[in-house]
């Protein structure tokens, strides 16, 4: 062991991390129910990728890479919306193809810039140990905004979800939360990107949703269980990670399967 357990707390950078992991887990868990249900979970692998590309825009111009990553995961939020209501490609084919210019854009800027930087390392495979306080003050002011939005819009949400024509129908303005709500995914995925990196950001937004629809439970009560799912598998990655010096994304994934693993054999012995 390299740090004791007990004295864990009493670290500055273990505090940063425990709290911007607890908070962007809360957010990605829920935004990635809303994501399940839409059926677009894979939007999250695309956007993840395309932030790449932003990441990689930042470090080469020495601007903060969360702000560009931002910009370019709204951009391909909206570039995915237009082409899907265009009819330009379908929904996955439209994620594929802002995946592939994200991450080839990523992948020339690297090789201009002369190869692979520990910062850039970091981005693709998270680094939530090194969470400084002004990333953590960014992280609870764009999450406190996603979660106002699903706390004020849920019924909605989940009506657009279910029956999108009712909805207008109803007076639901559907075209206004759609686009807030596919901004709010792109700033979730790039919250994620320092806890656990862009490969594996797909995890933390999806197997934690799956595990808690899996245990049939009401609408309120699958919220909180996904919550609970993400909340517990990232402060257990956060721990074992700065005890053992192991790679914090393995860990909460691995943590997460194995939770998904127990969901399934408790439904097949149910």
């Amino acid at each position: 062991m390299n740090i004791n357990f007990f004295n864990l707390f009493s670290y500055n950078f273990f505090q940063n991390a425990l709290i911007g992991g607890i908070i962007v887990a809360i957010v990605c868990g829920l935004m990635g129910l809303f994501l399940i249900l839409k059926k677009e979970a894979m939007i999250g692998d695309g956007l993840s990728h395309t932030a790449f590309g932003g990441i990689a825009i930042g470090l080469l111009m020495g601007i903060n890479p969360i702000i560009t990553a931002l910009a370019t995961s709204i951009l391909a939020v909206f570039t995915i919306s237009y082409m899907r209501r265009k009819k330009i490609a379908t929904s996955d084919s439209a994620v594929a193809i802002m995946l592939a210019i994200g991450f080839s854009t990523g992948l020339i800027i690297i090789s201009i810039a002369g190869g692979f930087n520990i910062e850039l390392f970091n981005y693709l495979f998270g680094s939530i140990l090194t969470i400084t306080l002004s990333d953590l003050l960014l992280v609870s002011a764009l999450s406190t905004f996603v979660l106002l939005f699903i706390g004020f819009f849920r019924r909605e949400l989940l009506s657009m979800i279910f029956d999108e024509e009712d909805s207008k129908l109803r007076g639901i303005p559907t075209n206004y939360l759609t686009i807030i709500f596919d901004i709010l995914t792109a700033i979730t995925i790039v919250l994620s990107i320092k806890i656990i990196g862009t490969i594996l950001v797909i995890a933390i937004l999806v197997i934690p949703g799956l595990c808690a629809l899996k245990l049939n439970l009401s609408f309120k009560k699958t919220l909180l269980t996904t919550t609970l799912f993400s909340t517990i598998s990232t402060t257990t990655g956060i721990i074992i990670s700065a005890i053992f010096n192991i790679a914090t994304a393995g860990i909460i994934v691995l943590v997460l399967v194995t939770f998904f693993i127990i969901t399934l054999i408790y439904k097949k012995l149910e």
